[in-house]
């Protein structure tokens, strides 16, 4: 088949180039970042649109000929039915001349409008033009690298990117995950990295206002782009750290289904996925319809089905410095009783309501009860269609719906109290009157529910979100693109297995408190608290529940979150507003536009919840919104081209006011220069400003209370310091206290709507190589720097325990909240304003493609990244703290110095292989007790985690119509290292690519 494309703008001659290639080589690049030829059947049309039609042909099939190269993007791999070959050097172009030559993924439509540039929208621009070098740094990454990995979902394969952080959230999260995937990018948070579709804003439907990547199906994607820069001044909020925009496919012709299915070493975590597309063609080409669906399960993996997350380990006290090795946690299933005078601690017998002395050896091991990787189901159903009924009007709309149900489970409920708002008691003391009390004083009760059986969340989403606009030229190189989203997600989530606390202390005959003047004081004990009460059951605390005491006390509840996206953005934009009035000048360029935000939260916990009347962490419900009106404007000047030293020169400036009807006025630009001397090296920065509100979960998100990785410094303290610190807390011997809250701290977390905006600087500088002397070679460097002021987080846990008991700030003490026995009830750490957070670092990528015979290439292609400095202020104006390197006990979030992530292929035809190597390197394992200091060096005394290696490969083969796909992930079947967290003994965020430990997959596909 013979693809010619000629593409003329304003009269002057600005792209020629012809495609052919034969049936084995319409294939996608293997590891291509800005060509991508994909597979099609041999019936693939190629479309040439005029002004008032498209028109179909066929060609008989051709030799190949050399593809081009992008300058400053990786040049073009082979498809697996056969090489594409580079161009000479002497005839390399522009990354966006490269990327106007790319051919379309099976069976789309190439459409070029007679006498008029093809519009190329890049990722940090709101210009279209077909030399689009661009100041921005941006790595594009297409269908068939992420395909070729087995990665079931997008963030699957995301995450073995470099640049792609550690604290977004993962499928492995099971405490407080509820089967969505979040990216982070630079580590920066997944609140300030925004994710669009085609372009556009889409609706968030992932923990705290993310969008979930797992509802975008691998198989419609056709690349994707990520903008390693700050970009509020183009998208607005969110855009921080940067911008991943998801291109799907669109204007198929033709069909395809696919199946994928895969297992891991042990049998487990079963995967499968079906997916299907078809695209037609109407109105002799004006028009197209796409419709997709998809299928995916994930069977989902137990902690006890691993040998290094059977056991919840955890420490005492500041390890290693401090500590005591400990195993899981101290409120076993017969109960955990500590005498009230005397403190002494003792275990029950269900089975006989006896109590003996507590010691280590009878912790509770949750780690058997716990999932380590969630179960999960996503379905999804697109429709695209668009109709051209002038140059003037092309109307389009697209509509994504997403269903996604997961399941998760977690150790039975502990019965420890409550929490305000709850009019309950906020601990359970037993009178020493109490039958089955023989030690004559009061004891306070830690039970571990077991007959309610584990904590089952089964959560269910639904979003859809429908976009619908029309765009066009408005008069000579004027054109205009007007659109409308509106989107909204659904979620519900069900807790099984809770409890209702008023009903459990009713069976155990347990009613208010003896002295009402007195609320931590000991319960009155009533033999006939049942009386009266259809279906309860006397029972006794110190022995089992029946069967009909469990289900008059068991409880379930129910959440419900929705979530509203609305969106206009109008876009104008004239690539060729006038000449540069000078010799070797080029065009300036400008675009403009506007946009309406309105987002909306309404959150509704279980009635229950709210009362505080269940054993369940405690939420209120919460809604709120707001609105934003915003204007841009983008100017972009080719100062310079084909000139001696200026092969080509641009500046580009962008800016944006918002005007935001909670925050008032804020305004963000950046500026960008890029600088070709030769065709063989280029120069290009950028420096910008950023500016994001809180969004409507960190605003009106409810207060909840959380579990949170943390140890009890009073427990077990050995410092002069830390102990008479604690003993100011009421702790009458720190040396032998023993936490009930060992390794999960209870911390009340939530919106703040007293937040203020961030803002932010980025700043970015490198060069692009792409030697003539070497062809096929395409490297690039390019260093970054964050700055982000006034960050909206909330503390960690440890950090406000340790800042109280260890520095003896008041101000952290009065944020915790102990029983009268020295345990700790509750910790507050709602959302609010820290200090700045610094981050820099280097990025270094390389693509080298090698023909080696006609029918033999071979591809390297590295993505490697050095991060020189991340460290934060936990309050304004406060030292700043070094996590350069570290990895962190309460969220399991890495900071390594250096990241890398190969790929290295082999095309033979339409036979390839390729191997994948991702490497993260050591760190230092840091309890909280310390920050990574440089004026500090013994808090950098920690435990370093060993660097880490994994190895994947993937063969391809495409015969007709046919396509296969198999491989293996994590070939030596690698554990993550051990991380003593008390929770699944790793860092689940950090290093998710091994928790599965070797994983096969296979995957089937056919065009029609």
């Amino acid at each position: 088949m013979t693809i010619s494309v000629t593409i003329r703008g304003r009269n002057r001659l600005l792209l020629g180039a012809a495609i052919v290639l034969t049936p084995c080589a319409m294939a996608a690049p293997a590891n291509a970042q800005s060509a991508s030829v994909s597979p099609a059947p041999h019936h693939v049309k190629s479309h040439h649109r005029t002004s008032s039609s498209r028109t179909s042909t066929r060609t008989p099939a051709k030799a190949p000929v050399r593809a081009p190269l992008a300058v400053g993007d990786a040049p073009a791999a082979p498809g697996p039915n056969g090489p594409i070959h580079a161009l000479p050097a002497s005839a390399r172009t522009s990354r966006a001349e490269a990327a106007l030559r790319q051919t379309t993924a099976a069976g789309e439509s190439t459409s070029v409008r007679a006498g008029k540039p093809e519009e190329l929208i890049v990722v940090g621009s709101a210009l279209s033009t077909a030399n689009n070098t661009s100041a921005n740094p941006v790595q594009i990454v297409t269908a068939k690298q992420i395909q070729q990995t087995g990665a079931t979902t997008l963030n699957d394969y995301l995450s073995r990117l470099p640049s792609i952080g550690a604290s977004g959230t993962a499928n492995s999260n099971t405490n407080g995950g509820n089967g969505a995937s979040c990216v982070d990018l630079r580590n920066l948070g997944q609140n300030r990295v925004l994710v669009l579709i085609d372009g556009k804003r889409t609706t968030p439907n992932g923990n705290n206002n993310c969008i979930d990547l797992n509802t975008i199906p691998v198989q419609m994607i056709r690349s994707v782009e990520i903008l390693r820069d700050g970009g509020s001044e183009l998208y607005g909020a969110d855009a921080v750290s940067g911008v991943i925009n998801i291109k799907l496919r669109h204007d198929l012709d033709t069909g395809s289904i696919t199946m994928r299915g895969g297992i891991t070493g042990h049998g487990d975590n079963r995967t499968g996925m079906i997916s299907a597309m078809k695209g037609w063609n109407f109105d002799h080409g004006k028009g197209n319809l796409t419709l997709g669906g998809s299928y995916m399960t994930q069977g989902g993996v137990k902690q006890r089905d691993r040998s290094w997350s059977r056991t919840s380990l955890g420490a005492a006290g500041n390890y290693p410095t401090n500590s005591n090795l400990q195993v899981g946690s101290i409120i076993t299933p017969g109960g955990t009783y500590f005498g009230e005078d005397s403190g002494n601690a003792y275990v029950g017998n269900l089975d006989n309501g006896s109590l003996s002395p507590y010691s280590k050896s009878k912790r509770y091991n949750y780690a058997q009860n716990q999932w380590l990787i969630n179960a999960l189901q996503d379905s999804t159903l697109t429709g695209d269609l668009h109709y051209e009924i002038n140059r003037h009007f092309d109307v389009y709309s697209n509509v994504l719906y997403a269903h996604r149900t997961s399941k998760t489970q977690l150790a039975p409920e502990p019965a420890t109290g409550s929490v305000p708002p709850s009019p309950l008691p906020n601990s359970i003391i037993l009178p020493s009157g109490y039958p089955g009390n023989g030690t004559g004083e009061d004891l306070q009760l830690y039970r571990r529910l077991n007959e309610f059986g584990p904590r089952t969340n089964n959560n269910s989403s639904d979003t859809v979100t429908g976009m619908f606009g029309v765009r066009g030229d408005i008069v000579q190189d004027w054109k205009y693109d007007l659109s409308y989203t509106y989107g909204v997600s659904q979620v519900t989530n069900e807790l099984q297995g809770v409890g209702d606390y008023s009903k459990l202390l009713q069976e155990w005959g347990l009613e208010p408190y003896a002295d009402p003047n007195d609320p931590n004081g000991a319960l009155v004990y009533n033999p006939n608290s049942c009386a009266g009460s259809p279906g309860c059951v006397q029972s006794n605390a110190f022995t089992r529940l029946s069967p009909g005491a469990v289900q008059y006390a068991n409880y379930t509840t129910h959440q419900h979150t929705m979530y509203q996206l609305r969106d206009l953005n109008l876009r104008i934009h004239n690539n060729h507003l006038f000449h540069m009035p000078w010799q070797g000048g080029g065009d300036f360029g400008i675009a403009l536009g506007m946009e309406h935000r309105g987002e909306q939260l309404s959150n509704n916990p279980d009635p229950l919840v709210v009362s505080g009347y269940s054993l369940t962490n405690t939420v209120e419900p919460t809604s709120g919104g707001f609105n934003v009106t915003e204007g841009y404007l983008q100017g972009h000047a080719q100062l310079l081209k084909d000139v001696p030293f200026a092969k080509d020169l641009s500046i580009d400036g962008q800016g944006r006011i918002s005007e935001y009807n909670t925050f008032g006025q804020a305004k963000n630009w950046k500026a960008g220069i890029d600088w070709a001397p030769t065709r063989d090296i280029r120069f290009r920065g950028t420096l910008g400003t950023s500016l994001r509100q809180p969004n409507v979960y960190e605003l009106y998100g409810g207060v909840g209370l959380s579990y949170n990785a943390a140890s009890d410094p009073c427990a077990g303290a050995a410092s002069p310091n830390v102990i008479a610190n604690c003993m100011k807390a009421g702790i009458a011997n720190p040396q032998s206290f023993t936490s009930a809250n060992s390794g999960q701290v209870p911390t009340l977390q939530g919106g703040n709507s007293a937040l203020r905006p961030e803002t932010g600087r980025t700043y970015t500088f490198g060069t692009v190589i792409t030697p003539r002397w070497i062809p096929g070679l395409a490297a690039s460097v390019t260093y970054w720097h964050y700055t982000v002021g006034g960050l909206i987080n909330s503390l960690p846990t440890q950090y406000i325990l340790n800042q109280c008991y260890e520095g003896g700030v008041q101000a952290y003490c009065n944020d915790i909240n102990r029983l009268p026995n020295g345990q700790i009830n509750t910790v507050s750490a709602l959302d609010q304003n820290l200090g700045d957070l610094l981050t820099s670092g280097i990025d270094f990528d390389l693509n080298y493609r090698w023909r080696i015979t006609r029918h033999d290439s071979f591809i390297v292609d590295n993505n490697f990244q050095q991060l020189v400095k991340y460290k934060q202020q936990q309050q304004p104006g406060g030292a700043y703290l070094n996590q350069t390197g570290a990895l962190f006990y309460q969220s399991g979030i890495g900071q390594p110095r250096v990241r890398d992530y190969a790929t290295l292929t082999w095309q033979h035809n339409a036979f390839r292989i390729s191997y994948m190597f991702q490497y993260i390197g050591g760190m230092n394992w840091n309890d909280g007790s310390a920050f990574l200091s440089e004026e500090n060096p013994a808090a950098n005394a920690r435990i370093r985690t060993p660097a880490i290696i994994q190895q994947d490969i993937s063969l391809g083969y495409t015969w007709k119509r046919w396509s296969f796909e198999g491989g293996v992930q994590n070939i030596a079947g690698k554990n993550p290292p051990f991380v003593l967290n008390a929770a699944s003994n790793s860092a689940d965020n950090t290093y998710s690519g091994l928790y599965l430990g070797r994983y096969v997959f296979l995957q089937a596909g056919l065009s029609f």
